[in-house]
C-alpha cells in the first residue's frame, strides 16, 4: 500500500489541515509537537508560500517544532517578542470527554503546556484511538522532573498512589532526557478521579517541573477517525 492510499496517514494529514485552516494572517502561533501536528506545521507552510496566508510567526513548543518550521519556511519568534499568542495546535495522547488531555508521549509538555495555556484559542488535534471515558486509563501519566530530584519526587508519587518508572531512552543509552535537560517520570494511577486536582498536586512536589495533565486548556478537539475505509474530520 503507497503512502498516498494509507488511510491513516491520509486522516492525519487532514486533521493536520483542518487545524492549519483555522489559522489567519497576522497571527502568532503556536505549534505543537507530534505526528499529527507536522502535518497542520507543513500545510501553514504550503499556505504562506500560495500567499493564501500572510504574515504568520510561529512560537515552536519543542526542538522538533522548530526544525518543520524552518524547513517549510515559517518564521519564528519568542515569548520574549510577543505579547499574546492567537492560536496553538497541539496534540494529545488521552482526551477525557471535557476536553482534558494527557500529553508528554513526546516528552516535550513543559513546553506545551507553557505555549499552549498562553494561546487565545487551543486547537488539538488527535485520531479516534485517543479518545478515552477517563484520563489515565490508556496512557501513563508523564511528570517532568529535575535529575537531582528524581528520587524523591519518586516516593512522593508513590505515597500519592502511583506507579512511576523513568523513560528510558530508545536507540539510547540511559534514560530520555527533555529539550530542558531534565527526566520524565512516566507514571501509572489506577485511575484519575479528579484531574484538575491531581495536576496541582504533582505540581507542588519540590524538583517537579510540570506534568503532562491539561485541565481546561484545549478549546477545539479535532478529531481524525476512518469510516468505511475515508478519512473523516470531526469536531468534538
Amino acid at each position: 500500500m503507497s503512502a498516498e492510499q494509507d488511510p491513516v496517514k491520509l486522516m492525519k494529514q487532514q486533521v493536520g489541515q483542518a487545524a492549519a485552516d483555522l489559522v489567519k494572517s497576522g497571527s502568532i502561533v503556536g505549534l505543537g509537537t507530534g505526528s499529527t501536528t507536522a502535518y497542520a506545521i507543513e500545510y501553514l507552510g504550503k499556505r504562506l508560500q500560495s500567499g493564501d496566508l500572510k504574515d504568520i510567526k510561529g512560537i515552536p513548543t519543542s526542538f522538533q517544532a522548530s526544525v518543520l518550521a524552518k524547513e517549510y519556511g515559517i518564521p519564528l519568534t519568542t515569548l520574549d517578542e510577543v505579547d499574546r499568542i492567537d492560536i496553538a495546535i497541539d496534540g494529545a495522547d488521552e482526551v477525557d470527554p471535557q476536553k482534558n488531555l494527557i500529553k508528554g508521549g513526546g516528552a516535550a509538555h513543559t513546553r506545551e503546556k507553557i505555549v499552549d495555556a498562553l494561546a487565545e484559542q487551543f486547537v488539538v488535534v488527535v485520531d479516534g484511538s485517543k479518545l478515552v471515558d477517563r484520563l489515565g486509563s490508556t496512557f501513563l501519566l508523564p511528570v517532568e522532573v529535575l535529575p537531582m530530584a528524581m528520587t524523591p519526587v519518586m516516593r512522593a508519587i508513590e505515597k500519592l498512589g502511583g506507579k512511576p518508572q523513568l523513560r528510558m531512552g530508545v536507540k539510547k543509552a540511559g534514560p530520555v532526557v527533555t529539550d530542558e535537560g531534565n527526566l520524565v517520570i512516566d507514571v501509572k494511577f489506577d485511575s484519575i478521579d479528579n484531574p484538575g486536582e491531581l495536576e496541582k498536586t504533582l505540581n507542588n512536589i519540590p524538583g517537579v517541573l510540570e506534568n503532562g495533565l491539561f485541565v481546561g486548556v484545549a478549546d477545539v478537539v479535532l478529531i481524525g477517525e476512518i469510516q468505511d475505509g475515508k478519512p473523516i474530520v470531526r469536531q468534538m
